[in-house]
């Protein structure tokens, strides 16, 4: 059985479920690691320190589970950390297409690198970092669907810039 899995996202910002898929794998996977990307193409509310911070602190209880960020193609990221499974997080039909196209195109890149999708708990299907930020940017509150850590940096940001 494949001992090291890379669950990689933008996690702007981490969400509860983020964090549920991050349990699920953490008791399958001898270690994950949670790869916070660089995207280029998504305009970021919080950087990738903050993001890895994050992350870092809503996963300390759990030991086979590091943190780490990546600006290189996937394959070549998991590669380099000896993993051989990408973990994702399906939440609806509608991740599905965009999801299977990216396993697909990965698979042909390395062969060897398996994608496993992970659903959240039902309670976390509707949810999304763009929904959240959505929410607190209009003062609601967030505090149902991210670690507190996270939803006081959330009020932190949309305070500055109110």
């Amino acid at each position: 059985m494949p001992s090291t899995a890379i669950y990689p996202g933008s996690f702007d910002p981490l969400t509860n479920g983020h964090l549920d898929v991050i349990e699920r794998a953490a008791a399958l996977f001898g270690k994950v690691i949670v790869a916070v990307a660089h995207h280029t193409d998504k305009d970021s509310l919080f950087s990738i320190p903050e993001r890895v911070d994050f992350v870092r602190e809503s996963v300390s209880h759990l030991r086979n589970v590091e943190v780490d960020d990546f600006q290189t193609l996937l394959v070549d990221y998991v590669k380099t950390k000896g993993g051989q499974v990408i973990v994702r997080g399906l939440r609806a039909v509608s991740d599905f297409e965009f999801e299977f196209q990216m396993a697909l195109m990965n698979r042909t890149l390395s062969p060897k690198i398996e994608t496993i999708f992970l659903m959240p708990k039902d309670t976390y299907t509707y949810l999304s970092s763009r929904i959240v930020k959505r929410i607190a940017s209009l003062g609601g509150d967030v505090s149902p669907f991210v670690p507190p850590h996270v939803e006081k940096s959330l009020k932190a940001k949309y305070l500055v810039s109110a």
